[in-house]
């Protein structure tokens, strides 16, 4: 399983965007139950899941921490998160 890597500890539960928006959590593993029980505690968190897969998608989501990373450090703010949208 992989979650969590996208975003910093102050934000892992009851997290915050503007607009009162849940954020996106990415998650990726192979066994379904143990992404059930992922997604429950996201959904107890305040978080919404993007499931990606298989495992494989790790080395997708990773990246994701160096995005999150860089905006933390020219905007010197870290409690922001990813939002997916769909138009």
């Amino acid at each position: 399983m992989k979650a969590f890597s996208c975003v910093g500890n102050a934000n892992f539960v009851n997290p915050s965007l503007a607009g009162g928006l849940k954020p996106s959590m990415f998650v990726c593993g192979n066994d379904d139950a143990a992404k059930a029980e992922v997604r429950a505690v996201l959904d107890a968190f305040g978080w919404e899941m993007e499931d990606m897969g298989r495992v494989t998608a790790a080395r997708a989501i990773e990246p994701l921490c160096v995005l999150w990373c860089i905006s933390g450090f020219r905007q010197n703010r870290w409690n922001h998160a990813f939002k997916v949208l769909l138009a």
